[in-house]
């Protein structure tokens, strides 16, 4: 079997464009009959396995639709104990990796997710096109790929998500990893570090990640432009070149460094709920802006941008997709005995949301699962680019709204961006519902940066300002029928605390010294537990008055 490395190597970059991002010019039509041929395939696949019999309820369609009808939607806990025991008796093909993540509190601690050899051979394919549309700035442009780009490795673990995907790109393109030792011992902050001090002598083209990372980074190396090591630069001339290049380009610009004048990147890959708000600081810093994929550890890659750094077009051989309407999703959370009917790609509508649905292809497990995911699809088509693909955005989780009367359903992605845009300097944050006599609100636990002084007041009102801003840019109706929350409850329906200084590195750090995996050292940004907000050092009278509200939560389960 050809692999994208074997084209690269043999310089056939013109089938490799073919091979890794030739479904940017599928029909919508051919995009389906990929899609109904592929989850045909996989059904025969479930139907002679243990666990794919289970999770079918002991249906054995024949068709597509008489799969959609009579196999139920999915949950992890409908794959378990099996998927969590890593049992491979009962799985539909051979596994070649298992990949995890956080698990539900006093259920499983992890998520265990089987990836079989066909399906990592497609990831392998499709890692290859988030690379090659990293690099491009037109259809079928790789002439900027090359073997042994050097890439900071900015990802977790091999057994994340984020990791397989790092490790699949390094499969697929032949790129180093810096720090080149691995140092699969160290803390993720020490290899970044030891990565950023190797890139410095051996160059840099790209890396992936969080663009709150990327931007957290960048904004450390900005500060520490005039502390650099001046040892360290005697011993590695190359770096010492780079060094001196960057403070000249800074001196010209009139500010401080930036990582952009030491380095000319060529790629970078972002991910997260945090894209979006981001995106802007991490092209300042760096140079260069992050493309944006949706992806997750039950199906890998899901949706990616592609060179015009917009839309993020569906990948048609990891998954079969099926689409929750948001008003099916509203009925299932009023009764979750109600099964929400689903819609196919090709009959999703611009501007509306959908909790998304998949089925792994390639002999994978996940069968109609519901990943937590709402998404927007922004347009049924990518008018500038010809790509006859419905467009969507990540939009939330479908389990992290905060519903605050008068105010709407706000998201993390929404609630992130008020507070950048806020222009407050913070750690990090986290946020619920509270409700103050019978009005309920947004309140909102902030970490300040430095010796930020201002009062809570003050920060609340610039948090809820830029919500009308974002309602105005965004129109995510933020507003309820109601109207205008301040004329409706009384008042601005925000409140902020600060925490102290440190809050959330100690958090950290505790967590750490607990033996906690990476999926868990920190806290949820969105309806954290009473006791994360005690570790936190909120004020036990918030504590008790979230409390509240996370059994009211308990109750809705």
């Amino acid at each position: 079997m050809v692999r994208p490395i074997d084209l690269l190597r043999q310089g056939r970059k013109e089938e490799l464009w073919q091979m890794c991002c030739g479904f940017i010019d599928l029909s919508l039509e051919q995009f389906m009959s990929i899609q109904n041929r592929l989850l045909l395939e996989q059904i025969d696949l479930l139907k002679n396995c243990e666990l794919g019999r289970k999770v079918m309820r002991g249906a054995m369609p024949e068709t597509v639709e008489a799969f959609r009808e009579q196999v139920p939607l999915t949950t992890y806990a409908d794959y378990c104990p099996e998927l969590v025991e890593k049992r491979e008796d009962v799985l539909p093909a051979k596994v070649a990796h298992w990949v995890r993540t956080s698990g539900y509190t006093g259920k499983y601690d992890v998520k265990w997710v089987p990836m079989p050899e066909d399906f990592v051979a497609e990831c392998e394919k499709v890692c290859g096109a988030l690379t090659l549309f990293a690099l491009c700035d037109r259809r079928g442009d790789a002439s900027r790929l090359r073997r042994h780009m050097k890439v900071l490795f900015t990802l977790g673990p091999p057994s994340y998500a984020t990791g397989a995907i790092g490790e699949f790109v390094r499969r697929a393109t032949d790129c180093d990893f810096l720090p080149s030792n691995g140092g699969e011992e160290m803390l993720f902050t020490q290899k970044v570090k030891l990565g950023f001090q190797e890139a410095l002598y051996r160059g840099l083209d790209g890396f992936g990640g969080l663009p709150s990372v990327l931007v957290a980074v960048g904004g450390q190396l900005k500060q520490q432009s005039g502390k650099i090591n001046v040892r360290f630069l005697l011993a590695h001339p190359k770096a010492l070149f780079r060094v001196t290049r960057g403070l000249v380009k800074s001196k010209l610009a009139r500010r401080p460094m930036l990582p952009k004048d030491i380095w000319s990147i060529k790629g970078i890959l972002g991910g997260g709920t945090d894209s979006a708000i981001f995106q802007k600081k991490v092209q300042e810093l760096w140079g260069k802006c992050p493309l944006e994929l949706y992806a997750g550890t039950e199906g890998c890659v899901y949706a990616t941008q592609t060179w015009d750094y917009e839309g993020m077009t569906f990948v048609p051989n990891l998954n079969f997709f099926e689409f929750i309407p948001e008003r099916e999703h509203f009925k299932w959370q009023l009764d979750h005995s109600y099964q929400p009917k689903t819609i196919l790609l090709d009959e999703v509508k611009a501007g509306e949301k959908y909790e998304i649905v998949i089925t792994n292809l390639h002999g994978g497990i996940m069968t109609r699962h519901r990943i937590g995911d709402m998404i927007r699809i922004t347009s049924l088509r990518n008018e500038k680019l010809n790509i006859d693909i419905p467009q969507m955005v990540f939009h939330s989780r479908a389990d992290d709204l905060i519903d605050i009367t008068g105010f709407g359903h706000l998201t993390e992605k929404l609630i992130w961006e008020a507070i950048e845009n806020s222009g407050v300097p913070y750690a990090d944050w986290a946020a619920c519902k509270r409700v103050v006599g019978d009005k309920p609100l947004l309140h909102v636990y902030i970490e300040p940066k430095g010796d930020y002084i201002a009062s809570e007041k003050a920060v609340a009102a610039a948090v809820y300002d830029e919500f009308l801003k974002l309602d105005n840019v965004y129109h995510y109706n933020i507003y309820s029928a109601y109207g205008d929350p301040e004329t409706v409850l009384g008042l601005k329906p925000v409140q902020v605390t600060f925490l102290p200084q440190g809050a959330f590195g100690n958090f950290i750090s505790q967590r750490e010294a607990e033996g906690a995996d990476l999926g868990h050292l920190k806290p949820a940004h969105i309806n954290p537990s009473d006791k994360m907000l005690s570790l936190l050092g909120a004020p036990k009278v918030m504590v008790e008055a979230v409390a509240a509200t996370e059994a009211e939560r308990a109750a809705t389960r």
